[in-house]
């Protein structure tokens, strides 16, 4: 099913084949499915800057070049089944029309669909978006631009290293008390006055 066309660029037939997209070879080129078109599917280019749509509508054929920027993010949502057994876990490149949204991934919801979204998010450099069964898109966790703004992590110890005294006191020796070591008590303090 897949081949390789070109240098990193795989052709792929609809989201549910047995080969994976790797988000991490751009250029990937793979078929889609798409209601409106003509044949009931689209081929799609998936590059690092833009997502190249082809698609054929009443025998007029159309192609649509979308800079990866207008893309609000990688969404992911659970498409319900006729029994809970057959529900999907799908990724895909979400876009404020609803009819430019790209399938990345399809896969049980036991299956990798959690890791997929998240690798096409650092690979695209999108936000990780969260599909409600309503339609609503959020982000999982507060964003300012692009970072991620939350509670800071603990600070890492060296767990190997936590015991240890800091370098430089480790040249300096502490001082033993024994029982030979004179002890001054009941004296008065010379103590240089002006």
């Amino acid at each position: 099913m897949g081949r390789q066309t070109e240098a990193g660029a795989q052709t792929r037939v609809g989201t549910g084949s047995a080969d994976r997209l790797d988000p991490f070879a751009l250029p990937v080129r793979f078929a889609a499915p798409d209601a409106a078109a003509d044949g009931g599917e689209r081929r799609v280019t998936l590059e690092a800057g833009r997502v190249v749509v082809d698609r054929m509508v009443r025998s007029v054929s159309m192609r649509i070049a979308v800079p990866l920027n207008c893309f609000s993010g990688v969404a992911v949502r659970v498409a319900p089944g006729e029994k809970p057994e057959c529900d999907r876990v799908e990724v895909v490149l979400a876009h404020r029309d609803r009819a430019l949204d790209v399938p990345l991934h399809e896969s049980a919801p036991g299956g990798d669909g959690l890791a997929e979204w998240k690798s096409w998010g650092r690979a695209l450099k999108l936000p990780l978006l969260v599909e409600e069964l309503d339609g609503r898109r959020s982000t999982p966790a507060k964003l300012l631009g692009l970072v991620e703004v939350g509670r800071p992590r603990p600070r890492r110890r060296h767990s190997l290293l936590a015991g240890r005294r800091p370098r430089f006191l480790v040249k300096r020796r502490t001082g033993k008390l024994t029982a030979s070591t004179p002890v001054l008590r009941g004296e008065r303090e010379i103590i240089a006055r002006n």
